[in-house]
């Protein structure tokens, strides 16, 4: 087939797709669907609540709803004042729904993820265009920058593993992400509608759920939420020069009005109710010391982040780099002169930029933090892929083809680096006192293999794709297939068996524990705290730690007299070593893992602690 040949057919399906946009609407819809059901909802409550975060926010959850108090978050018999209620809302209403199972501790997570998602498509189907002065596109250019962009977004490890936990992290990125892509139609339909709804315009009300996700945002983690998007909005508008006109046209009684009568309530409420012990844990500890100084050992240099999100983003991040350097921002004056309609790729630079310098300068770091740029790197992403599939190859050349070569020959040394490490899983993978037979089960499994060649064939596509200059521009689609084929045929299995592995044994002790426990006998761990013990009990769970056995507190814990003259303890051997105790002074009820359910006097306890 020649290249007038492909070009007649190419302009073929650009005029039927002219006619016949009910097609592609549909066809989105059910792109969408796929890849939200694979990246967030299939499997989703097969594995076990996972420690030690996401059994915490569950938990408070439940409490939440055997007790009806919907003010204060409880976890383990105390009050939980790390996080404000929005993750415990969604997962206490999701119990009522779906009942209270790793389904419904889930979901919530899922459909945050998901609504990003589609609010992306629907963005960059409306503006996703990729130069500040692009006066023409095919029909097929926004279609394809959403489609791409869609999958982008929910097919990275990041927003997959976030969206899948019943955590508050996908709640305020989801929040963040919603809040300026409303931010961002509302800016850009001021410049090309005039429809109106219930007496406002469509950008206004676009405007005003730029308040209203921010609000969201605000109870699922606090104040950050309004600090990120108001940052991002400045900083681009300045570099727009758009600033004083945008100020003009947004509705800012009725944006802060929702702003306010959504966040501002339950702060009122639990403030009253607990007055300084909130202030200081919540606004104290969990903003101001998180930001200024090391909390829960969590350091970080300068650059932490720049391979978190490579990593985060694969297999897209590679092409990152160069996807910012297309924007050309160093043009401010083009992109000062150009329409509004166009700036959807400097807005989510703008955004990429403050959540990654506001964070690196942080303190404390976590992995979870930049979660609400990966939105914005995705669409940067999609809309530099938009563009080569609509550039013709003899027009691709100089110093950005070049740059695109090298981008492409990276994308390969990737795969092939992830092909390799999976068929070398047996002999990378260290030991793990956790997960004693997860290399054999892995083997057994074959799914290394699978994952090896899994990566080796998109590896192989792409080398096809790059030798053939014309087809370079579908590199991403190897990428694509390469990504849901792993994650579907190789992830989601992988995950199970250490759930097996890990959190299993945590489960059925729990369930043992239930029926074995005697009135008014207390529960123990020893050890790292495993929440989940919590959550799977359903009851008050005591913790006492190596520091504890070592320094002394787990003696005093011993000789209190509240309760029954035994102890029920979860534990693995060596903690119980410890504290003294042989085979002989206990009895053990099961063994599941590498944790032991006895139950044993205190008297013995504290004896043998003193004797060690």
């Amino acid at each position: 087939m020649n290249k007038a040949t492909l070009d007649n057919n190419k302009n073929k399906i650009v005029n039927a797709w002219k006619k016949d946009t009910k097609t592609l609407w549909i066809f989105s819809g059910l792109w969408l669907f796929l890849i939200s059901f694979i990246a967030f909802i299939a499997n989703l409550g097969s594995i076990g609540l996972m420690d030690k975060t996401e059994p915490m926010f569950v938990e408070a959850a439940r409490q939440m709803v055997i007790t009806g108090d919907w003010v204060t978050p409880y976890w383990n018999g105390e009050t939980r004042f790390d996080k404000p209620p929005l993750t415990y809302w969604l997962v206490g209403l999701s119990f009522q729904i779906f009942g209270i199972n790793e389904w419904g501790a889930r979901v919530p997570s899922a459909l945050a993820a998901i609504a990003v998602v589609f609010l992306g498509f629907y963005t960059l189907k409306k503006f996703g265009f990729s130069r500040a002065k692009e006066t023409s596109h095919t029909p097929t250019k926004l279609w394809v920058s959403a489609w791409i962009g869609a999958a982008i977004i929910a097919l990275n490890p990041f927003w997959i593993a976030w969206g899948r936990t019943g955590v508050s992290d996908m709640f305020l990125s989801s929040g963040i992400a919603l809040a300026l892509l409303s931010f961002f139609l509302g800016y850009g339909y001021s410049e090309t509608s005039s429809k109106s709804y219930f007496g406002l315009s469509i950008s206004r009300w676009w405007y005003i759920g730029y308040w209203v996700f921010m609000a969201l945002g605000v109870l699922a983690k606090g104040p950050v939420a309004l600090v990120l998007p108001g940052l991002t909005v400045i900083v681009f508008l300045v570099y727009v020069g758009r600033f004083i006109e945008v100020v003009k046209e947004t509705p800012w009684l009725l944006g802060i009005g929702s702003f306010l009568l959504i966040s501002v309530p339950w702060f009122v409420l639990v403030t009253l109710e607990h007055g300084q012990e909130y202030i200081n844990t919540f606004f104290g500890l969990h903003n101001v010391q998180r930001f200024t100084s090391v909390v829960s050992r969590h350091p970080g240099a300068w650059y932490y982040y720049f391979p978190v999100i490579m990593v985060g983003l694969l297999p897209w991040s590679i092409y990152l780099p160069l996807a910012i350097a297309k924007l050309k921002v160093w043009q401010r004056q083009q992109w000062v002169n150009s329409s509004r309609t166009t700036h959807l790729g400097i807005f989510c630079l703008c955004w990429f930029l403050v959540v990654l310098i506001f964070f690196s300068s942080s303190v404390t770091k976590l992995a979870g933090y930049v979660l609400p740029l990966m939105p914005s790197a995705a669409i940067i992403i999609a809309l530099f892929w938009s563009e080569q599939v609509e550039t013709k190859s003899e027009e691709s050349s100089g110093v950005w083809s070049f740059l695109f070569l090298l981008s492409g020959i990276a994308n390969i040394g990737i795969l092939l680096g992830l092909g390799i490490a999976s068929f070398s899983s047996y002999q990378l993978i260290g030991e793990d006192a956790m997960m004693p037979q997860f290399k054999e089960l892995l083997q057994a499994s074959n799914l290394a293999v699978k994952g090896g060649i899994i990566w080796s064939s998109a590896a192989f596509s792409c080398l096809l794709f790059l030798f053939f200059r014309h087809y370079r521009r579908w590199l991403w689609v190897a990428n694509l297939l390469g990504f849901l084929a792993f994650f579907s045929w190789v992830g989601l299995p992988v995950a199970k068996i250490v759930d097996n592995q890990r959190q299993l044994p945590l489960r059925e002790l729990s369930t043992i524990v239930k029926t074995e426990r005697q009135p008014e006998e207390r529960l123990a761990f020893l050890g790292f705290m495993r929440p989940t013990l919590v959550f799977y009990t359903q009851d008050v769970v005591d913790s006492v730690t190596e520091a504890d056995i070592d320094n002394g507190p787990a003696l005093d814990y011993f000789q209190q007299t509240d309760s029954r003259d035994t102890v029920l303890i979860i534990s693995e051997q060596k903690y119980l070593s410890k504290l003294g105790l042989d085979k002989s002074d206990y009895s053990l009820i099961k063994q599941e893992g590498v944790y032991k359910l006895i139950r044993v006097s205190k008297q013995t306890v504290v004896d043998r602690y003193k004797n060690r």
